[in-house]
């Protein structure tokens, strides 16, 4: 899918934020600057929060939940993740009990996590970006770009 500028990126995040479940973990590849935080402002515009959405590369984890969404969110950027230790810390997993899971820098988790994880990658092409998918288990009837 070829995505026009930031809105039409924000837009496709929005769509799939309204099709959330408990459980879902969405991945966010890219280099910096491709429109990671973008789409994930979008998924938690289709979540309903309507607040500013900041990369969390400094916290590494902003949890969203309600009464701000409709069901939580967490949304993490891994890019200053050196350790797998300090992956333990953040206890990603809790954020699944009762909510889903946006990961910015996914390739900091160790091989094979989440494999039922919707992988999104969005690569800068001149003014355009260029977003792909790899849609685990689950996912194929309700993101159907491949």
């Amino acid at each position: 899918m070829i995505l026009a500028d930031e809105a039409a990126t924000q837009a496709a995040g929005e769509s799939l934020g309204g099709r959330l479940i408990v459980g879902d973990v969405v991945m966010l590849s890219g280099p910096l600057g491709a429109g990671k935080t973008v789409f994930a402002r979008g998924l938690l515009r289709g979540l309903g929060f309507s607040g500013e959405v900041t990369s969390p590369t400094f916290p590494i984890l902003i949890e969203y939940r309600p009464p701000d969404v409709r069901m939580p969110l967490g949304h993490a950027d891994l890019y200053r993740i050196e350790d797998p230790a300090e992956l333990e810390q953040l206890d990603l997993e809790a954020a699944l009990a009762d909510g889903a899971l946006a990961i910015e820098w996914p390739e900091r988790l160790p091989a094979g996590r989440w494999p039922q994880a919707l992988r999104l990658t969005l690569i800068t092409e001149g003014n355009t970006r260029r977003l792909t998918a790899e849609a685990g288990s689950g996912w194929r009837d309700r993101w159907p770009i491949r």
